[in-house]
């Protein structure tokens, strides 16, 4: 009896997300309570991009780098890996690859910033218009449809298929062709709504359906992994492979926002809010756009072009004294709109906007005080934005990206907004395909995922004493704006 008490516990069932990102691989293991296991990176050759707009990456990387942080991830496994029961993986939102009849790629990947298929893309516009309209998409310079169609033209009967990242990476895993989520898809020309390809904008440019994957909703099996892929990555043979999402959306379902009205508010080089409503919202801006909720709902969101890039100038060793700094001084004494680039997208659009100041610094405190509290103030435009489409913002907002490891921006962001804001610890995009993993394997769906494997870090409530001065300063950094005709008065 008591041997058999001292027995040691076998490991739980695990899960690995794998996220293929621009620069490197990262590979995130964690079981059903979200704990974290064993994880590992490999670095990716970086894209190569020319000054007329192409920009590629060698596909042929990408495989090595997964088996390689795969490898790694497993060997530091109490079993080794048998324990891992699921797997999916996410990737770069509008990466495309042209493959030949083996499955292997012709040429190098067409990335998500390419824009080498502009024109095409255009085209594409003008003969969707009437489908994109009801969605409320445009088909941008970068789309991947576009690039779909180049590839055809440029490879002609060689081309058998093109394919995203997780296509070429699932075949690897599993020896066979398998599907697209309809994440992947969406810049691809994939109507989420009608649950088909844009029929009618494929045959105007010439292009075969037959070219493309088919598609299934993120969490979906693709298949399993095969004998090969199991002696090279340490995976146990028959693990299940499930379908992911884009880099961007495995980011948000990372925070725990999976169900209607919760929101996440993203601070990384730009803002980006993202968020879950019932029904497909279309915004006649263009400002927002949703992809698919894998249980059916829609995930309203945009980017603005406004975020922490405007503190790219300052050293990071130097940010914690500024940020106590600004905290000590309180709100700012002048009006900043920390805009970096030539025009804004997101909460409003317009090609015309540029960053500019009502008044002045006092000092370097006051300075760096009024930059946070002006993407605060665009924030804020954009949940604006969102409940003025009928689409309510329940509860906290959630916090990630690298502006949310700040507590004093923390802070005025949820002073600004009034509503409390909760700080999510690991919002990333391994981690997301995690929860995308664990979605029918340790757990019955998406929302069960999140609710048992997200853990939320401290809940931070507005600062009463500096609402009045950050409420008059907002209202004069709205009337600027529309004063130079950018923000809509509507």
């Amino acid at each position: 009896m008591s041997g058999e008490s001292s027995r040691p516990t076998p490991p739980s069932p695990a899960v690995i997300g794998i996220d293929v990102a621009t620069a490197s691989v990262r590979a995130l293991c964690v079981d059903g309570q979200g704990r974290v296991l064993a994880e590992a990176r490999a670095d990716l050759p970086p894209p190569v991009r020319t000054a007329t707009g192409t920009s590629e990456q060698d596909a042929r990387s990408w495989w090595p780098a997964v088996r390689s942080a795969l490898r790694r991830t497993t060997g530091a496994l109490p079993r080794g890996g048998r324990e891992v029961i699921a797997v999916a993986v996410s990737a770069t939102s509008g990466t495309v690859v042209p493959t030949g009849s083996d499955g292997e790629p012709l040429g190098p990947a067409l990335m998500y910033d390419d824009r080498r298929a502009a024109d095409l893309n255009a085209e594409a516009q003008r003969a969707g218009s009437a489908r994109w309209d009801a969605l409320g998409l445009s088909v941008g310079p970068t789309a991947a449809l576009g690039r779909a169609v180049w590839c055809l033209r440029t490879y002609g009967s060689a081309l058998h298929h093109v394919l995203h990242t997780p296509e070429l990476i699932g075949r690897e895993l599993t020896g066979r062709p398998v599907a697209t989520d309809w994440s992947h898809a969406l810049k691809s020309g994939y109507d989420a709504r009608a649950g088909q390809w844009a029929h009618e904008v494929f045959d105007a440019l010439d292009f075969p359906l037959g070219l493309l994957p088919a598609v299934g909703a993120p969490g979906a099996e693709a298949g399993t992994v095969g004998p090969e892929a199991a002696e090279a990555t340490g995976l146990p043979e028959g693990c299940s492979v499930r379908l992911g999402m884009t880099d961007g959306c495995a980011g948000q379902v990372a925070t725990g926002a999976v169900e209607p009205g919760r929101f996440v508010g993203v601070i990384g080089t730009t803002y980006v809010l993202k968020g879950v409503s019932e029904h497909l919202v279309r915004d006649a801006t263009g400002a927002f756009y949703s992809h698919r909720h894998p249980d059916g709902w829609w995930l309203p969101g945009g980017a603005s072009n406004t975020g922490g890039e405007c503190l790219a100038d300052i050293a990071p060793a130097r940010l914690p004294a500024l940020d106590a700094a600004a905290a000590a001084r309180g709100p700012a004494s002048y009006v900043r709109y920390p805009l970096c680039r030539d025009g804004e997208r997101f909460p409003f659009v317009s090609g015309a906007a540029r960053g500019f100041e009502l008044g002045g610094p006092r000092d370097e405190a006051d300075a760096h005080r009024a930059a946070l509290e002006g993407v605060a103030f665009l924030e804020r435009l954009a949940l604006d934005r969102v409940e003025r489409l009928g689409i309510p913002v329940l509860g906290p907002l959630h916090a990630a990206g690298g502006g949310s490891r700040s507590a004093v921006w923390t802070a005025i962001r949820a002073t600004v907004l009034d509503r409390p804001v909760r700080v999510v610890q690991r919002a990333e995009t391994a981690f997301g395909a995690a929860l995308l993993a664990a979605t029918g394997t340790l757990h019955e769906d998406l929302a069960a995922s999140a609710a048992a494997m997200v853990h939320s870090g401290a809940l931070v409530v507005p600062v009463p004493a500096e609402r009045p001065a950050l409420e008059e300063t907002y209202g004069r950094f709205v009337v600027a704006l529309r004063g130079r005709g950018w923000l809509p008065d509507d």
